[in-house]
């Protein structure tokens, strides 16, 4: 029996993600079709393939370029002896945007680059925050028995070895 404070996981939960991801699948490409053409009819079906060309290789250069500051800052932080957390967050959301600026197509390009670029992936960072904090972070009196209890883990009766610690 599960805990009445406990957080609802499994098919209940995630009801809405299979037909979130088959109709996102489905729009994102109409949407990417429909920008295409319409940058194809405003400056022309070549103008638009070297836009498209050179959109994929200016992403590849700040990629490039941002991964390497996000690398060197991880390094520096984990030499200083301190948690990475902010490093690894730019280092996940460069990696989410570069995938997106070399697909084809300007509509994710331009989310690409706002998870890439350093002056807008602040607000990307605080809201991958905000998503992890909420799925790694259980609800409180979670993991006890009696709720009341503070530490999680076994309750007064489970195996609970004590020791000294010796160095």
């Amino acid at each position: 029996m599960t805990h009445p404070t406990a957080p609802r996981t499994g098919p209940r939960r995630r009801r809405w993600l299979r037909p979130a991801l088959a109709a996102a699948f489905v729009a994102v490409p109409l949407i990417e079709i429909w920008a295409i053409l319409q940058v194809g009819q405003l400056v022309g079906p070549w103008w638009t393939i070297v836009l498209l060309v050179l959109d994929s290789l200016v992403g590849a250069w700040l990629i490039k370029r941002e991964g390497g500051r996000a690398w060197q800052a991880l390094r520096t932080a984990l030499q200083s002896g301190r948690m990475p957390a902010r490093e690894i967050a730019d280092g996940a959301l460069i990696l989410i945007g570069g995938t997106l600026m070399l697909s084809p197509g300007f509509v994710l390009d331009v989310a690409g680059i706002l998870l890439v670029l350093p002056f807008t992936r602040p607000v990307a960072r605080r809201m991958l925050t905000t998503v992890v904090e909420r799925r790694l972070v259980a609800a409180p009196g979670f993991g006890t028995r009696s709720g009341n209890d503070a530490r999680p883990g076994p309750g007064p009766g489970g195996p609970v070895v004590r020791g000294d610690v010796v160095e």
